[in-house]
């Protein structure tokens, strides 16, 4: 297969409809359908069901579609890194979001600029999830991610911080005088729904409570009384006055972990996941 094949397969299979695809890739439809038709024939399955009332993907489409991204990620991220190798040998990209304990990275880069031979570091912020996109298409070299949160698939990991969560709250809600509260004491109340985060595949829980983008929105949303939010006890850095934060005590710990690609032979890479481990 070639990759200009699977970049039209991931466009019908996204999109559902060959002439939206093929407006998508800049293309006219009869040879959009033809490269697929061509595709399907050389793997000797059935990609689409084909029908009046449109397109879909059958079982073997839905693998692929998975296979092709993983592949064309893998593509963009070997042309990124050998152009970033030739124009700027000496620098890593780090991605993290937005809102990350900041004095836990600010630790890390320091140690790490201590060490003799140590890379120049750019720091990438980003909106949630994103960090996993990154590090595969080749944006990033190595990334701040949360364990269970984000998507791990596929990358080595150093743990960097344990901690508890905390329920964000409105500070004149009545529940911000507690000193500790459970996950079902928040979890079904009417007046304040829990705020809802993207799941790794970007798709939301159902649920009342609102879709969240990034930090300055849950930020918001919390101090009008809209919503409460779960999050890392280190969260607390950058609380409102109009916030405040109560320990759960059945909540999951969440780890902080530094990750980069399985394969990355990076000696800087290697050089900043021994500081990590180090700390």
């Amino acid at each position: 297969m070639e990759t200009r094949e699977l970049r039209y397969f991931v466009a019908v299979a996204e999109e559902l409809h060959f002439t939206r695809a093929a407006e998508r890739l800049g293309m006219a439809q009869p040879p959009l359908s033809r490269a697929i038709r061509q595709l399907e024939r050389r793997l000797g399955v059935t990609l689409f069901d084909r029908d009046r009332r449109g397109v879909t993907l059958t079982g073997a489409g839905r693998v692929l579609l998975d296979e092709a991204r993983t592949i064309l990620d893998a593509t963009s991220a070997a042309a990124r890194r050998t152009r970033r190798a030739a124009t700027a040998p000496d620098r890593l990209t780090l991605a993290t979001k937005a809102g990350t304990n900041h004095e836990l990275l600010r630790t890390l880069l320091t140690a790490y600029a201590a060490e003799p031979g140590a890379a120049e570091i750019e720091v990438l912020l980003c909106g949630m999830g994103d960090q996993a996109r990154m590090l595969r298409d080749g944006r990033a070299d190595v990334a701040l991610m949360q364990r269970p949160f984000d998507d791990l698939a596929g990358f080595d990991t150093e743990d960097l911080l344990t901690e508890q969560q905390v329920a964000i709250l409105p500070a004149r809600h009545p529940l911000a005088a507690r000193t500790s509260l459970s996950m079902a004491e928040i979890s079904d109340l009417p007046d304040l729904p829990l705020a809802r985060w993207p799941r790794p595949d970007g798709s939301y829980e159902p649920g009342p409570g609102p879709e969240i983008h990034d930090q300055s929105q849950v930020a918001q949303l919390i101090a009008l009384g809209h919503t409460m939010a779960v999050l890392c006890a280190s969260s607390r850095s950058w609380l409102w006055s109009a916030h405040t934060a109560v320990p759960l005590t059945d909540a999951a710990y969440v780890s902080t972990v530094l990750a980069w690609p399985a394969h990355s032979r990076s000696r800087s890479v290697a050089g900043l996941v021994r500081t990590a481990a180090a700390l």
